[in-house]
């Protein structure tokens, strides 16, 4: 004969306690004393009882998951943001489900499908070039989830959103280079309209400006954060009359793309040109030579943005848009070197 599945009843019989404390202590544990708590978890692992999620979330009117949009999945840029995502949202028995925006800017059906209290509880949106229309069905009603923005933020900044302080990044990458004596400084850019595009190119002429220099337009580069786009900055670099001694990527994937065309070309870095990057990915320090990067911390990011979202799940009247602004750092290894005279 089958076994009896364990029942609340029978983890409150162990420990000594009622099945009111029971659900208190396994659904909301600050609310029992230590005691308590340790002893209705250590009767639950006794007895064999797994919390019953799918009933639980029926009775909360929620669907227990939080829907994350992230514009490119195959970018590890991601990985330690969503790993951060994923921790944050297991202390509150939160599931995650990815969505790549991709397809879903060709079809913003595809997105708004999820904007609806029956498919999500909430949305963390990694993507700040989300099509107007998915935007404006977050803001429909009572019936649209919760909308934050992480590492990225639409340009009015309408949603609450957590990011790192991409201004000083840049400048800490500009003032590394001027202080290891480089007066002819370049740059690769993201995409013209993307936001982090325009606050560390902001950052760039600030620090340079605030250091008697000046951007040249000519040794500035566009680019899509990619590999791809800094192997072709690569080749326009070598076109270059005047050549400058130094160039700031506004993403690691464009400074490893950037450093392995010119090798393959033989152009050494940094002994024929310094160059820093901005993200501070895992590959970075492994790289050949170590890259020069900014740090953002990701684990972090992703863990404040699971924050956020429970925050305005918990109290969907209180949901301020004053950004949550994390710091970065410079991180100097072997990819950048003093000008020698």
């Amino acid at each position: 004969m089958q076994k009896r599945a364990p029942r609340i009843t029978d983890v409150a019989k162990l420990a000594g306690v009622s099945t009111a404390t029971v659900s208190r202590a396994l659904s909301k544990p600050d609310t029992v004393a230590e005691s308590t708590r340790n002893a209705v978890l250590a009767a639950a692992q006794e007895s064999g009882y797994r919390v019953n999620l799918s009933a639980r979330n029926l009775r909360r009117q929620r669907t227990g998951a939080i829907v994350v949009m992230v514009p490119d999945l195959g970018n590890p840029f991601f990985s330690r943001i969503l790993s951060g995502i994923e921790e944050g949202l297991s202390k509150s028995d939160l599931n995650m489900l990815v969505v790549d925006t991709r397809q879903a800017h060709l079809k913003p059906q595809l997105l708004l499908n999820y904007l609806h209290a029956t498919r999500a509880d909430g949305i963390i949106a990694l993507d700040g070039s989300l099509p107007d229309t998915v935007l404006s069905a977050t803001l429909s009603g009572p019936d649209a989830p919760p909308i934050i923005f992480a590492c990225e933020w639409t340009p009015a900044d309408r949603f609450p959103s957590v990011r790192v302080n991409n201004e000083r990044g840049a400048r800490l990458a500009i003032a590394h280079l001027t202080d290891l004596g480089h007066r002819s400084i370049g740059m690769i850019s993201g995409p013209r309209d993307n936001v982090l595009t325009g606050t560390r190119s902001q950052g760039v002429a600030a620090e340079m400006a605030a250091r008697n220099l000046a951007l040249d337009p000519a040794h500035v580069f566009d680019g899509d954060f990619s590999i791809e786009a800094g192997a072709k900055a690569a080749a326009a670099w070598l076109g270059l009359p005047n050549r400058p001694s130094a160039m700031f990527c506004q993403s690691d994937q464009m400074a490893f793309g950037f450093i392995s065309e010119l090798t393959r070309l033989g152009i050494s870095t940094p002994e024929d040109v310094s160059v820093v990057g901005f993200d501070d990915i895992d590959i970075a320090r492994r790289f050949i030579p170590a890259l020069t990067t900014v740090h953002q911390p990701r684990t972090a990011l992703g863990l404040a943005a699971a924050e956020i979202i429970i925050r305005h799940i918990g109290a969907p009247d209180d949901r301020s848009s004053k950004p949550n602004i994390l710091d970065v750092e410079l991180i100097a290894r072997d990819s950048t070197r003093r000008v020698i005279d």
